[in-house]
């Protein structure tokens, strides 16, 4: 029997996402998602905030650097990926992200539209149909 790994997050970015491209022509974006949930403890409203590393590959990641900025909210499912590197101390580090394979972009109209950055006049989707996966471990 295998497993099931799928995430469902919905939350605002905390930044804009950092685009990268690899050697081969490989893009890759990623940027933190805020979700908040609140609850009350002794008659208080408290709301606690998680943070999430996300991760896009190829054709989601061209997507998300068009359409996606700091504050936006959006729906993500993925799956979640451990792995682990060397910082400059040789000290093993370990980092869990989110590896998206679909997004939906949530709010006004006016959030579908790309950000001032693009030079591209892409027709806006509200939900990308585009499903990438890693071409490997990046150090970041």
């Amino acid at each position: 029997m295998s497993g099931i790994n799928k995430v469902i997050l919905v939350g605002h970015l905390g930044k804009d996402p950092e685009v990268r491209h690899l050697d081969g022509g490989v893009t890759v974006a990623s940027f933190p998602l805020a979700t908040s949930e609140t609850y009350n403890k002794d008659g208080k409203r408290i709301e606690q905030t998680e943070w999430h590393n996300i991760v896009l590959w190829r054709g989601l990641a061209e997507v998300a650097s068009k359409y996606l900025q700091k504050g936006k909210l959006v729906y993500i499912e993925g799956k979640l990926r451990t792995r682990s590197f060397e910082d400059k101390e040789r000290i093993k580090k370990y980092v869990t992200e989110i590896v998206a394979e679909n997004f939906t972009i949530l709010g006004r109209k006016s959030d579908f539209e790309p950000t001032p950055a693009s030079t591209e006049h892409a027709t806006p989707k509200s939900e990308t149909d585009y499903i990438d996966g890693p071409a490997g471990d990046l150090p970041f």
